[in-house]
């Protein structure tokens, strides 16, 4: 291995090392120092041989942190990994590692955050418009976001 590679390899180990990171990310860093397809292509797959590199690892730490700290629902979530092209066993892999009751509990809070937002809208029809938009572009599915409407 000559020393460019040498040194990219080193760059992509501390880069993955820092943070999880998905294939596409590790992919576009080796590509932006400079390197053609089949030395990233190599280098990528000693990243992967080092276990610097897993995607089932980084899908469920991604999705636990966007449902955690962001408060998103498991459809953004899903369209977000599948943005960064995680196969649809790695994301139906992390969306189940998300607890259920932590799912229900965390709709319930930002619902009713919401909720206690529109308290002066009158119309109940326009409160359950926006309660709704909210809830769907927060990432939550529309059959738990028609359930909680029809208990208003």
């Amino acid at each position: 291995m000559n020393d460019t590679l040498q040194s990219a390899l080193e760059k992509a180990k501390h880069y993955c090392a820092y943070q999880e990171r998905c294939h596409s990310e590790a992919r576009d860093k080796l590509y932006s120092l400079g390197l053609h397809r089949n030395e990233v292509e190599q280098l990528l797959t000693q990243l992967i041989e080092e276990n610097y590199l897993n995607e089932e690892r980084f899908a469920i730490a991604y999705a636990g942190g966007k449902f955690r700290i962001k408060q998103w629902g498991k459809e953004k979530i899903k369209y977000a990994l599948r943005q960064k092209r995680i196969s649809d066993y790695c994301i139906r892999k992390a969306l189940s590692s998300i607890p259920n009751t932590d799912y229900n509990k965390t709709f319930n809070t930002v619902a009713g955050k919401k909720l206690a937002t529109l308290k002066s809208e009158k119309n109940i029809f326009i409160k359950k418009r926006k309660i709704k938009d909210f809830l769907q572009q927060r990432g939550f599915e529309l059959k738990l976001i028609n359930d909680y409407l029809k208990e208003i």
